[in-house]
């Protein structure tokens, strides 16, 4: 991959990963939530489970997509409707308990669930096929796409993380519990509106 282009996929890999979205919201309310370290397998499992849907995508996967197009319509309406339930989840986040900081009813996501949620993210199913056609040639062989995976990985960790830091900074003033369950309310809100830029396309 010429180095101009490599620079190009770099900006598309930072922008698109740090722009809101499922991850991201559900990240911020993580934060919120949790606080910054118990959400570090969310993180991880965000990053390594979306470098290795694009190491996927890279050796083949979307070809399969253009040969059974209805596939990706499953992923794309059954990630919706698991994205309305980790909203539902959202919403009824319980309070945080003042002796114990912990929020109850509820714990962060783990890393195989963050990294199997990659795979029914619409989000990250546009992010994956759009960076394969557009900067990665399709003849570019197993190590070019091992570079794509690998460089989308190590911007998307820090660029993910900025949200979950951002939870956790203001973590302290949703200690009240009408504070906290507007904002479950709100991410939850903005959760479901994320899909529809997603959805709408074909």
């Amino acid at each position: 991959m010429p180095l101009d282009t490599l620079m190009a996929f770099a900006l598309f890999a930072m922008v698109s990963s740090i722009t809101p979205g499922p991850n991201n919201l559900m990240l911020l309310a993580s934060g919120v939530n949790f606080g910054f370290r118990a959400t570090l397998p969310h993180m991880l499992g965000i990053s390594i489970g979306f470098a290795l849907m694009v190491l996927a995508v890279g050796v083949g996967l979307a070809g399969l997509f253009n040969v059974f197009p209805w596939l990706y319509s499953l992923l794309k309406w059954g990630g919706a409707a698991y994205l309305l339930y980790l909203a539902w989840k959202i919403a009824n986040s319980g309070p945080i308990d003042s002796s114990s900081q912990t929020v109850q009813k509820a714990v962060p996501m783990s890393f195989l669930n963050a990294a199997a949620f990659q795979w029914i993210n619409p989000k990250a199913w546009v992010m994956a096929l759009g960076a394969f056609s557009t900067y990665v040639p399709a003849t570019g062989g197993v190590l070019v796409v091992a570079l794509a995976a690998g460089v989308f990985g190590l911007i998307n960790l820090p660029s993910v993380g900025m949200w979950a830091l951002c939870g956790a900074r203001v973590r302290h003033l949703l200690k009240v519990e009408r504070n906290l369950r507007i904002f479950n309310y709100a991410m939850a809100l903005l959760l479901v509106l994320s899909l529809y830029p997603m959805l709408i396309t074909a």
